[in-house]
């Protein structure tokens, strides 16, 4: 056995337990709008063909998503979730000894999955809760072989624009990839985000991008992501994975999902809506929120094991965040309407008891 894969803490338990009523689920980033409308019948059409195995490369996905992109199907790889991607990408590009730059602050998976392959997660704390790039690129060694970048970041909903990113692409080396995960990317609306897809287009062959499915399409339960990078890369990448990964269903309703523009824009007005008011609610409870451009928010307690706990104890579901590296931060994702003012009713009770 691996002594690093040993010292690793297990993996969480299951959040859900048989419960009635069932809880308000704010603590996993989904859609409250449930899936796209076209993604549900296309998979009810295809209910019967699920005793074929899936096309292993799929092809169709990828052709739709390069279409969009502007890119080659050979550019465009599929995952069973994009944290499959990111497991992938630390077992093709890590061995032991190796190491990582990410944030102390930033998708929890990182630092799980680099610790996994025997490496080193080189990680630097955020700077006005957003990543400190410039930090970031002062941590790069002979040793780096990875970079992550969560962009916009889990948890903390915060960007880094256009030239911060383009600055600190230039300062790293060759030899080393960074990795961009884009899961957030369509609820962003600030005008300097950046465009990497260019990049990609031109030849850059040591970037990665991720997205997936699993949040404005509202399609977490089916497990699909995607990376856009250097066909040479992709073509690396694909010698690791497993060759049914990504399951019929899974593309299937990513392809329906794709052209489903009014379930995106419902989608978007409704996270802008319940973003506003659980800032202005929480701020009304005397918390500190992080303004952020994504599906959730998050929001600086004195204690957010026991916040998380009592939350729990009154059917509402949110993230602790003291495992990513933010003791004394709560992520709480939309829900609907009725689900966002149960949260606020449920955390006032508890912070004025």
């Amino acid at each position: 056995m691996k002594p690093f894969l040993r010292s690793l803490p297990p993996a969480p338990p299951p959040r859900l337990a048989p419960a009635e009523p069932p809880p308000i689920r704010m603590a996993a980033n989904e859609n409250p709008l449930g899936p796209s409308p076209k993604a549900i019948a296309a998979v009810q059409a295809a209910l019967n063909e699920i005793h074929r195995y899936p096309d292993a490369g799929g092809a169709a996905l990828k052709h739709a998503l390069a279409a969009r992109a502007n890119l080659s199907p050979e550019h465009v790889m599929l995952g069973n979730g994009s944290d499959e991607l990111i497991m992938l990408v630390c077992h093709a590009m890590l061995g032991e000894g190796d190491e990582a730059v990410l944030a102390q602050g930033s998708f929890i998976s990182y630092a799980r999955r680099i610790q996994a392959q025997g490496a080193i997660a080189r990680q630097i704390p955020l700077r006005e809760m957003t990543h400190d790039l410039p930090a970031m690129a002062a941590a790069i060694t002979s040793q780096t072989r990875l970079i992550f970048v969560c962009n916009p970041n889990n948890p903390t909903g915060t960007t880094v624009g256009a030239t911060e990113l383009l600055a600190f692409l230039d300062q790293v080396p060759d030899d080393v990839l960074v990795v961009v995960d884009e899961a957030y990317i369509e609820f962003v609306t600030r005008p300097d985000i950046p465009d990497l897809l260019p990049l990609i287009r031109s030849g850059r062959d040591n970037l990665l991008l991720l997205r997936t499915f699993a949040k404005i399409h509202g399609l977490a339960g089916l497990r699909l992501g995607y990376a856009f990078g250097a066909p040479d890369f992709i073509a690396y990448l694909e010698r690791a994975r497993p060759v049914f990964n990504v399951n019929a269903l899974a593309q299937i309703a990513g392809l329906a999902a794709l052209d489903d523009t009014e379930h995106l824009t419902r989608s978007l007005a409704h996270a802008a809506r319940s973003r506003a008011f659980l800032s202005a609610e929480l701020r009304a409870l005397g918390l500190t929120v992080i303004p952020g451009e994504t599906n959730f928010i998050a929001a600086a307690v004195a204690d957010d094991q026991a916040i998380a706990a009592a939350m729990a104890q009154r059917g509402v579901l949110v993230t602790p965040l003291s495992a990513w590296g933010l003791p004394g931060w709560v992520r709480i994702s939309f829900g609907t309407e009725e689900e966002n003012h149960a949260c606020i009713a449920a955390l006032r009770a508890i912070l004025t008891r």
